[in-house]
């Protein structure tokens, strides 16, 4: 095919396809190689596994998701044609650059690696923010920020791992990880009580000023604290509490809207069942400061695992559908993916705190059912984001 025809197949009509369609397969691939990591059966590039496998699902998967999200979503939001075409391809080779550097570990220097994989987020939130812009649209410019943010806390995990320092590392995936708790927080309670009433046919169920400022500000005031190693001077009880009170608010959002009236629709049940790992997660890591046996690695999972990665398949799932012009009806197969990765998840959280001497085998269980999930999407999604819209429209 030449090269000048590229951009004119449907798959660069979009942000959302290419970016979901190989962020996707890139997830299956790189839990498949950390499962066969934990099992001493390969040995993972660069100069240690557990950095490729934080920052390669952290910067590789759930942050080529939020590209195609927030790529997609500014042309709702602006109402002028979004990233497409030849800019689209060039940001998607950008992406599959980094993770082809990331892959040739200590072959390559690892500033090179740093620097062209830390290209990509800016890139995007220049995409993003000339489109806000154009229009004055303030109310999603904060967006942007957290992009570079983002890039900042990449550029220290790459340099935490040049140095073997750690700590450094453990900062930057951290403070990725709260960034897109954060980005869930906020997307989904605008989008999650309209889904819900639409799709289940339902009276919305309206936002409590005092609740959803309650939410948004324990989510922002952790974030802070996590950026800014305040847990490291907080007395543990004192952390614990927040947490407390974060959970309970966000456990009270989600009630309200009823998960009774989603059981019956894929596209509903998993976006809320998903969203229920952020008070999990909370409370968990609560009881860890608390002295409880739960280890911080187990409930930070709960949170990455559970709901970046339950809402990341929720949201795909009907957005690839519903920006393809297609209706909302996802394919059988899908109800079995999304179960999956959920189980996935309550294994890496829950399963390793109730059964630690079996932790090695819910890692490895883990890694193969969440792998199992996303290989079903791909399965069920390509030739929807490979190919033309029905109604024939551009997009």
């Amino acid at each position: 095919m030449n090269i000048s025809s590229v951009p004119a197949h449907p798959l660069w009509g979009q942000a959302f396809r290419p970016m979901f369609l190989l962020g996707a397969a890139f997830s299956a691939l790189a839990i498949l190689l950390w499962g066969l990591a934990l099992q001493g059966i390969i040995l993972l590039p660069g100069s240690g596994s557990v950095f490729w496998h934080s920052h390669e699902m952290l910067f590789g998967f759930a942050l080529a998701i939020v590209a195609g999200f927030l790529l997609t979503a500014v042309q709702n939001w602006t109402g002028q044609r979004a990233t497409h075409g030849r800019p689209l391809l060039l940001l998607t080779l950008l992406w599959l650059a980094g993770r082809l550097c990331m892959l040739a570990g200590d072959l390559l220097p690892w500033w090179f690696t740093a620097l062209v994989d830390m290209a990509f987020m800016p890139l995007v939130a220049w995409f993003f923010w000339r489109l806000l812009f154009a229009v004055k649209q303030q109310r999603n410019y904060f967006f942007v920020p957290v992009l570079l943010l983002m890039t900042f806390a990449n550029a220290v995990m790459h340099w935490g791992n040049a140095v073997q320092d750690m700590s450094l590392v453990q900062w930057g995936s951290h403070s990725v990880s709260w960034m897109l708790i954060l980005m869930i927080t906020v997307i989904g309670g605008r989008v999650m009580p309209m889904f819900t009433a639409n799709g289940s046919m339902t009276p919305k169920t309206e936002a409590l000023p005092w609740l959803e400022k309650l939410v948004l500000g324990a989510s922002w005031l952790l974030l802070v604290i996590y950026l800014l190693r305040l847990d490291l001077l907080l007395p543990p009880f004192v952390l614990a509490l927040l947490l407390v009170l974060t959970a309970a608010s966000q456990a009270l959002r989600i009630a309200r809207l009823r998960i009774g009236v989603t059981w019956k629709i894929p596209l509903l049940w998993s976006l809320h069942l998903a969203y229920w790992f952020i008070p999990l997660g909370l409370l968990l890591l609560a009881m860890h400061y608390l002295g409880w046996p739960v280890t911080f690695s187990a409930a930070l999972h709960a949170l990455t695992a559970g709901a970046v990665g339950g809402m990341i398949l929720a949201m795909i799932a009907r957005v690839s559908l519903g920006h393809s012009g297609r209706p909302l009806q996802p394919r059988p197969l899908m109800s079995l993916s999304f179960a999956l990765l959920l189980l996935a998840a309550l294994l890496r959280s829950l399963g390793v705190i109730i059964w630690p001497q079996q932790s090695l085998l819910f890692y490895s269980l883990s890694a193969l059912l969440w792998s199992t999930a996303f290989i079903l999407f791909v399965f069920c999604y390509a030739r929807i984001l490979l190919g033309p819209r029905p109604d024939g429209r551009a997009g």
